[in-house]
């Protein structure tokens, strides 16, 4: 395509545009372009979106695309150098994965879901390097348990995290046990506030996490 250089004749001349035509021209591009929502608007977005669908189980493919949406936009607001915020450390209630069994592994998967009841699922990032991932719940609605996951966080770059976790412990009833064995994630801090915190996992896998009060 020619530039807008090449369309013009260097003998013609232009004449300035006029006050109204200027005028107008602005007027018609503040309608086109609306201001961006503020990332508060966009936070109570997500939450809403994500309420009562038990960690993004119940939610439809177009309720994950609805909350992918909003992540996108949410990414534009992120801080600089997310993985060296110390906002980062804290408790997380992890309340929405677009897969179901990235947190919580088969005790999330269909068939666990019928058994085990999920109660609380925790993230404690704690200072300088230490993070813990804990799902409680109850088998048939009855007997109570859980399973928790002890790693070291490790920065790859000023977005990119690494943990690496010790076999998982299991505790259910008198019973406390370790098994399986370690395990590693990656996550991209793509959004964090003193309220939440997104990730994406190197699998594609989408987290919003909210800060216990």
């Amino acid at each position: 395509m020619a530039s807008m250089a090449s369309l013009i004749s260097p003998h013609a001349k232009l004449s300035p545009p006029s006050l109204v035509s200027t005028r107008h021209r602005i007027r018609a591009s503040l309608v086109a372009q609306p201001p961006a929502s503020a990332p508060s608007d966009l936070v109570s977005s997500i939450l809403s979106k994500v309420k009562g669908s038990d960690r993004g189980v119940l939610l439809s493919k177009e309720g994950h695309g609805d909350v992918a949406a909003v992540a996108q936009q949410l990414r534009k607001y992120c801080v600089d150098e997310p993985v060296k915020c110390p906002l980062i450390f804290g408790e997380w209630d992890v309340v929405y994965c677009s897969r179901p069994t990235s947190p919580g592994g088969g005790y999330r998967s269909a068939i666990g879901r019928l058994i085990f009841k999920t109660n609380e699922m925790i993230q404690i990032v704690e200072a300088p390097d230490s993070v813990r991932n804990k799902v409680s719940f109850s088998i048939f609605g009855f007997l109570d348990g859980e399973v928790s996951l002890k790693g070291k966080l490790k920065m790859l770059d000023d977005k990119w995290i690494q943990v690496i976790f010790e076999p998982p412990q299991l505790k259910i009833g008198s019973l406390d046990f370790q098994y399986g064995w370690e395990s590693e994630v990656k996550l991209e801090i793509s959004y964090i506030d003193e309220n939440i915190r997104l990730g994406k996992g190197s699998r594609g896998s989408l987290f919003v996490f909210v800060r216990r009060a």
